[in-house]
C-alpha cells in the first residue's frame, strides 16, 4: 500500500470516527488548505531567508505541524475528489517539463511565459 493511501486512509478514519464528512466539501477543504498554507507561511514572515537555523528546533515543530494539516487538508481534498495524487503529479511534471526545458531554464527562476519564444502567458 502506497504511504499516500495510507495517509487517506488515516485521514477518513479520523474523519469517520468525528463525523465530520458532512463538512468535508471540496470548497471547504480548499478554503481548509489555504489557511493552513498560510499558517505555515507566516512561521517564515520576517525571516531574512527561512532556513533552518533560523526557524531554530521549537519552531521547526510548529513549521512540521502546519506542513502536516497542509498535507492532511491536500490528501482530504483528493480523497473527495477522486484524484490520484501520484499520477496528477506525474502528469503535471510532463507539462512542467515541456513549459522549462532544463537546457533552456536552468539557474533561473522566471516564468515560463517571460522566456524568449515561449509565446505570452496562457
Amino acid at each position: 500500500m502506497s504511504d499516500l493511501r495510507q495517509l487517506r486512509d488515516l485521514v477518513r478514519q479520523f474523519v469517520d470516527e468525528r463525523d465530520w464528512d458532512q463538512f468535508h466539501t471540496p470548497k471547504n477543504l480548499a478554503s481548509a488548505l489555504t489557511v493552513e498554507a498560510a499558517e505555515l507561511l507566516e512561521h517564515f514572515q520576517w525571516l531574512q531567508d527561512g532556513r533552518v537555523d533560523e526557524l531554530g528546533p521549537e519552531k521547526l515543530v510548529e513549521v512540521r505541524h502546519e506542513m502536516a494539516d497542509v498535507l492532511v487538508y491536500l490528501v482530504r481534498l483528493a480523497d473527495k475528489l477522486d484524484v490520484d495524487l501520484v499520477g496528477a503529479v506525474q502528469d503535471k511534471m510532463v507539462l512542467n517539463r515541456a513549459k522549462y526545458p532544463a537546457e533552456r531554464v536552468r539557474g533561473d527562476a522566471r516564468k515560463y511565459y517571460e522566456y524568449k519564444g515561449y509565446g505570452s502567458k496562457s
